[in-house]
């Protein structure tokens, strides 16, 4: 074998690893991202806010993209990458309260339905698991979709119904849906895809 060969033997490895790190160094841009959304609230710098959103909301795109096309999914992968969904929506939602009273004014029972129910879901996994769950179902991958939508849409072109009742509508099924695998599911697990499948798994063992 020449040196060449053997260099670039060794070499496969690390370039491996620095490839699989891709989308946890996405997911931990988001995560420090967050100080800025924060303080782009308390100085109310709204369009300093609203790029900076609109950039956390396509890499979280992007983040998956990457994971699920190249097979690089991994449990640290999806715990940065949940957690740097809750912190991103968290602020998401601190701006909506802050730059967007008029809409919090009109749908404030909507708006704590759904946060209610959201950090409902996030309280029984960390009873549960210790940890915020990372199941990354379908519906919660549309939901992300739907909100990331909405959020922009309102920020850039003002309210639409339609959106925000269709994203009310996936909040409340998708929380449902988690509260209810948190129940079925003893352990934490990643990228289940929904409840139908965890559930037909478990009727498939009992045979």
């Amino acid at each position: 074998m020449t040196q060449v060969d053997l260099r670039a033997r060794t070499a496969l490895p690390i370039q491996e690893r620095i490839w699989r790190q891709i989308p946890n160094s996405i997911s931990l841009a988001r995560i420090f991202t967050t100080p800025v959304l924060l303080g782009a609230v308390i100085l109310h710098r709204t369009g300093v806010f609203m790029w900076v959103l609109l950039t956390c909301l396509l890499s979280d795109i992007l983040d998956g993209l990457i994971a699920r096309t190249f097979r690089l999914l991994s449990d640290t992968g999806a715990f940065l990458d949940s957690t740097a969904d809750m912190l991103v929506t968290l602020m998401a939602v601190v701006g909506i309260f802050v730059f967007q009273k008029e809409f919090v004014a009109a749908h404030y029972l909507q708006l704590l339905a759904v946060l209610g129910l959201y950090l409902l879901e996030v309280a029984a996994a960390l009873f549960r698991y210790g940890q915020i769950s990372s199941f990354h179902t379908l519906l919660t991958r549309i939901t992300a979709y739907t909100w990331g939508i909405f959020v922009m849409s309102l920020f850039f072109w003002g309210y639409h119904a339609w959106i925000f009742y269709v994203l009310v509508t996936a909040c409340i099924l998708a929380s449902t849906e988690e509260l209810l695998l948190i129940y079925f599911l003893p352990d934490w697990q990643s990228d289940v895809r929904g409840l139908y499948w965890v559930l037909a798994k478990k009727r498939i063992a009992c045979k």
